[in-house]
Order: C-alpha cells, then structure tokens, then sequence
C-alpha cells in the first residue's frame, strides 16, 4: 500500500507522496442528514483493502466488503443525536499498512408533530405487577441490541413488510390520554387485520412472543448491528432461532400490544440508533422504476 500511497506510475512509485484521499475514496449516500436518518458510507481504495475500520459517535461501526477494493459501512442517527457537526473516520489496511481519512457530517434536527391516541389507561398507567415485565422486557431488548451477528446477513434490498404507505410517521411526539411518553420509534402501516406481513431482509429470528406493549412481535436480526422489529401481530409465524429470507411470511397484522386499531409497526435499529424504516427503503431500498 505504500508504493499505492506514492502513487504507481508504470510500475514505479513517482516522487510525489499521495494523500490519503488518493488512497481511499470516500462516498456517502443519505436521503437526509438529521435525526433519525441512516448515511450509507462507500469506500473505494486503490489497493485491495483487507479490512476498513469506521468510527463514528466514539464508537466503532461495522463495515462489510463488496470487493476487494469496495466496502461499506452503514450508520444510524440515533433520533435524540444532538445536532452538530460530527467527524466519522475510516482506517483502510492493507498488507500490514494502514492510512486514514475522515469525513465531517452535520447532523439537522428532525422537526416532529404531535400525535394524540386514546387507548386503554393500562397502557399508559400500567398497575404495579405489570412494571417488573415492561422493565424486564425493555432490557431484554437492549441486550438483543448489542448481540447482531458479526457478519452480514442481509442480501440485496430491504423491502415493505406489508403493502401500501406508512401512515404515522417516525419520530412524532406521542401523548396517550393526554400523557406524554417516548416518540414513535418506528412507521406504522393501517394495513387489514390478518394481512401476511413479510420479513424485511434476510436474517435470523431472535425475538418472536407476547410483549406488553407491542404486542407479539417479532425481532429479525439482519446481522453487523441492524436490526428490524414488527409489532403488534395477530399470530407469529416463526420461532427463535429461525432463519428467514426477504419476504418470507413472519406473521400476520393484528391489534395486539397497545393499539388503537389494527396496524404493523415496523421499528429498525442500526448500530443501536432508531432509525426511520422509511430512510433505510430510501438507502437499502429497491431501485425507483424507469
């Protein structure tokens, strides 16, 4: 790689040193740089690379190979990021040498409105007994969140898990019986009670049972730190444990969990950040016809 950072010219490295944007190129695709937004970084180097580290938030974010001049690295805003400016880094290596280059990003803040839903106070004021479930299973979830298969398991494009438009949109500030909780993390879809709904992308089943407040539900980890949720079903069509393919039949749509109607709620996690689902079709979706 050195020889590559000197730039080769017929065989031979010329006297003048590259810089590290010679070596590796760095580009990124986004559908917005804000608050709960995913930004798809490409690196493509001169040299083959044999790994590409990406830091990002003080923290390490996972990257996968297309060639063995290409990889990738996929990042989730989480929906409470601060807005500002942010320095992602990459470090490509290649025969033992190493060069780094970093990019600036400036986060937006996400402009919400507010829902306002009625449902059963039990949901909103849960009695005693109940809360140890609803701590348990919170953990529960953000252990599931740290724990995505080190390698890719997703394949091609993500895909609609059901037909049709997402009609609540991710990030509104929601007030249940006029009481204020956690934004929507996630698009719901008003989609017919016992409409089949499909697995997003390829990967394996790690959650699929009752939980308090989404009803059954189904968590696919779709491995390197994405995960997708679906909630509120009406019956589960998977085990733990299982593999499932991109579209394959998960389940079906209900008006389980806290609900004020039939829907599916589809959350997405990436590197542990909520991200709008619609902003990963938007990046990882299938191409816009002709």
């Amino acid at each position: 790689m050195k020889c590559v950072l000197a730039l080769a010219l017929a065989g031979m490295c010329v006297a003048r040193e590259a810089t590290a944007a010679d070596a590796i190129h760095i580009a990124m695709a986004a559908r917005s740089v804000r608050q709960g937004e995913v930004v798809l970084f490409t690196a493509s180097a001169l040299e083959p690379l044999d790994a590409l580290r990406v830091r990002a938030f003080d923290r390490g974010v996972a990257t996968f190979r297309l060639d063995g001049h290409t990889w990738q690295s996929l990042l989730g805003i989480d929906l409470d990021t601060k807005p500002g400016s942010y320095t992602v880094s990459f470090e490509g290596v290649s025969s033992g040498q190493s060069v780094a280059v970093s990019k600036t990003i400036v986060i937006k803040p996400r402009a919400s409105a507010t829902r306002r839903l009625t449902v059963d106070d039990a949901f909103v004021n849960p009695a005693a007994p109940v809360l140890t479930r609803i701590t348990d299973e919170a953990a529960e979830l953000a252990r599931l969140w740290t724990q995505s298969a080190p390698s890719r398991l997703w394949s091609d494009s993500f895909v609609r898990p059901v037909p049709g438009q997402a009609n609540s949109a991710f990030g509104t500030r929601s007030l249940f019986n006029g009481e204020r909780r956690q934004p929507h993390g996630g698009a719901d879809f008003l989609s017919p009670a016992g409409t089949p709904v499909r697995a997003p992308n390829s990967g394996r089943v790690v959650l699929a049972r009752d939980l308090y407040f989404t009803g059954n539900t189904v968590v696919i980890d779709h491995g390197l730190g994405v995960f997708s949720l679906l909630a509120h079903l009406s019956v589960i069509d998977v085990h733990e444990g299982d593999t499932v393919n991109r579209g394959d039949t998960i389940g079906a749509v209900g008006a389980t969990g806290r609900v004020t109607g039939p829907h599916l709620h589809w959350a997405v996690r990436v590197n542990d950040a909520r991200v709008d689902p619609l902003a990963v079709l938007a990046i990882l979706g299938p191409p816009p016809n002709p």
